[in-house]
């Protein structure tokens, strides 16, 4: 292995064994759904990650730099959006009796949870500012001055492929959590925490502005 490669490697898995926003959202859904709704989730995040790889790939997150405020304004949006999630996750602490007509399409509710889960890890992974400075200042330091053809793609996958691997192992973590403290007590103060972590990160990018 080259010196270069093992050394993105290990800057890369620093990176992404430390929690963040990405972390909350997977995390929430596990709490919420199971392992197969924070699963979901976590693909959800990797297609983000591929996409932010493929527009840096193609030059396109340049414009970030001509314009910074645009980064600006994806970070208003994620920050807004992992508030959003905060108090939903909030809302549900406290859940309100359902209504007979609810209760009777319970048998949909898996499906349509794992969509809303896809959706929310897809998200706010487009919306993540550090996710975009990654690709922009990171990877570009560890391409040798003469790289092979797809030498980007190549670290561009390593990133999607360990992201995805610690988020996987976020969600058998705390799936595991939930199973053995099933009591409603319990899994009620885990997912505060949770939304207090995704209100903290919230008002934490808001602060970088």
């Amino acid at each position: 292995m080259a010196p270069l490669f093992a050394a993105y490697l290990a800057v890369t898995a620093v990176l992404v064994v430390t929690p963040g926003s990405t972390t909350a959202v997977v995390v929430r859904n596990t709490l919420a759904g199971g392992h197969r709704a924070g699963v979901v989730a976590a693909l959800g995040a990797a297609l983000a990650n591929s996409t932010h790889a493929t527009l840096a790939g193609l030059g396109l997150w340049v414009l970030v730099g001509r314009w910074p405020a645009l980064l600006d304004a994806i970070r208003v949006a994620g920050a807004a959006y992992l508030a959003w999630l905060g108090l939903r996750s909030l809302a549900r602490v406290w859940p309100r009796p359902r209504p007979a007509s609810v209760a009777r399409s319970a048998k949909d509710a898996p499906a349509v949870q794992h969509r809303s889960s896809f959706v929310e890890g897809l998200t706010v992974n487009l919306l993540n500012p550090a996710i975009i400075s990654f690709y922009l200042a990171v990877v570009p330091t560890f391409v040798p001055p003469s790289p092979p053809r797809g030498y980007f793609a190549m670290l561009a996958a390593s990133h999607v492929v360990m992201a995805l691997a610690c988020h996987c192992g976020w969600v058998y973590a705390f799936h595991t959590l939930r199973l053995i403290f099933a009591r409603p007590v319990v899994q009620r103060t885990l997912e505060l925490v949770t939304a207090a972590a995704m209100l903290w990160l919230s008002s934490r990018v808001l602060s970088q502005i």
